[in-house]
């Protein structure tokens, strides 16, 4: 127990005193804020962990962080079971969230992508069709970043090997981005 809870303050400490790592959460969070503000939304998808932080920030948005105030258009990609389960039948999970970025995602909006390794097949394909769509692409990964680097024009990496730990660390992000967003309208 102690051994974790000292890496995961070891890496929130290191991480807070890198300065390019502060300066791309804020940069990532205005391009957020700009797109909201022009009324636009946020789409997020993630699996697992990832998944549960993508309804978690959609929450956030919608409702509040600790401010009451008008709710922000975002949804998540993970929350319809219907459609997930009719999307992954039909057209395999690998495309499960693509589909629904053709169907919900506009010129403008941002998508978000959260994958812990940057390497998710489904998250992948889904910030693919959001470039052509013209979607503001962002990502939130671990490790190296992965493929996300490719695919997206702003990607924020938690240099970690710890899925655990950096699941800690971007749901802190998350809170991070819902507070700057908050703040900002």
């Amino acid at each position: 127990m102690h051994d974790h809870l000292r890496n995961s303050a070891d890496l929130k400490a290191r991480l807070a005193s890198d300065e390019a790592f502060v300066a791309k959460l804020g940069a990532m969070a205005q391009v957020m804020i700009d797109a909201l503000k022009a009324g636009k939304k946020i789409l997020v998808a993630g699996n697992g962990g990832s998944a549960a932080q993508s309804d978690h920030f959609v929450a956030e948005l919608v409702g509040r962080y600790e401010r009451d105030r008008a709710p922000q258009k975002a949804m998540s990609l993970i929350s319809d079971i219907a459609t997930l389960t009719s999307l992954s039948n039909d057209f395999g999970y690998e495309n499960v969230f693509a589909k629904q970025v053709e169907a919900l995602g506009d010129e403008g909006d941002c998508m978000l992508g959260i994958s812990t390794s940057g390497n998710s097949e489904n998250v992948l394909r889904a910030l693919v069709v959001a470039g052509k769509r013209g979607m503001k692409c962002l990502g939130l990964a671990g490790r190296d970043g992965g493929k996300m680097p490719e695919v997206c024009e702003e990607v924020l990496i938690v240099d970690s090997e710890k899925t655990p730990l950096i699941q800690e660390v971007h749901l802190s992000v998350l809170h991070m981005w819902a507070d700057l967003i908050e703040k900002s309208l």
